[in-house]
């Protein structure tokens, strides 16, 4: 297949996706339907997976880590109720492709990697997309982003975490701003609940979303390993 049948190819499927996987479910929100439909996939996935992209399923983007399903990447951010002068924690930014989409939602979008090969390869791939609002950070996600780095404010108005803690780390709460929202998977096991919490008074007002599978957080507030 040439370039340009490929290009085409993943457009087709793309609208697939947006219509059956997201809008035909429970994905309302105009805005989020707009940004996935603004960020290729397939450039998130390499080598036989990118005839995958968008199936609506997990695929392995190594160091043990999967890009999520699409549908579950529309759900949090619906969920997450970015508004364009959020400021957003990513906790995990594994692929780079929830990192995109957030960062179509919102004034800029701060994403903690782990690993430093997934932050690099992330970054690159949004560089080529020209998305300038994102900023990196190597290091233990479930620490919460460095306090010599904080923006301004000193908190967040919104914090995604990408992969499943045991407990909503406290640095994470601490870091969230008063009536922000946070989008959670918790739990042990391969199951957990996704949460989103409102932060009322200083503590988290938790709602229950749906049961999911995520990869887990290895670090300091999350699992050990």
């Amino acid at each position: 297949m040439c370039g340009h049948e490929k290009k085409d190819s993943f457009r087709s499927n793309r609208q697939r996706m947006l219509d059956w996987d997201l809008a035909g479910r429970d994905i309302n929100d105009r805005r989020v339907l707009a940004a996935m439909a603004e960020v290729p996939r397939e450039e998130f996935v390499t080598g036989s997976y990118r005839s995958q992209a968008y199936s609506d399923g997990p695929l392995p983007i190594g160091m043990g880590q999967t890009i999520s399903q699409p549908y579950i990447v529309a759900l949090m951010t619906q969920e997450l109720h970015v508004d364009p002068e959020c400021e957003v924690l990513e906790i995990g930014t594994g692929s780079g492709f929830q990192t995109a989409v957030l960062s179509k939602l919102a004034k800029k979008v701060y994403t903690i990697e782990r690993f430093g090969e997934l932050a690099a390869s992330a970054q690159a791939v949004l560089r080529k997309l020209d998305i300038s609002n994102v900023e990196f950070h190597v290091g233990d996600g479930s620490c919460g982003w460095p306090a010599s780095k904080l923006p301004p404010s000193g908190c967040f108005d919104r914090i995604m975490v990408t992969a499943a803690v045991p407990r909503i780390p406290m640095p994470l709460v601490r870091q969230l701003v008063e009536a922000g929202f946070a989008v959670v998977p918790v739990g042990h096991g391969g199951s957990q609940r996704l949460v989103r919490c409102e932060k009322k008074a200083g503590e988290l007002d938790e709602k229950t979303i749906c049961d999911v599978r995520f990869v887990k957080l290895v670090g300091k507030h999350g699992f050990q390993q």
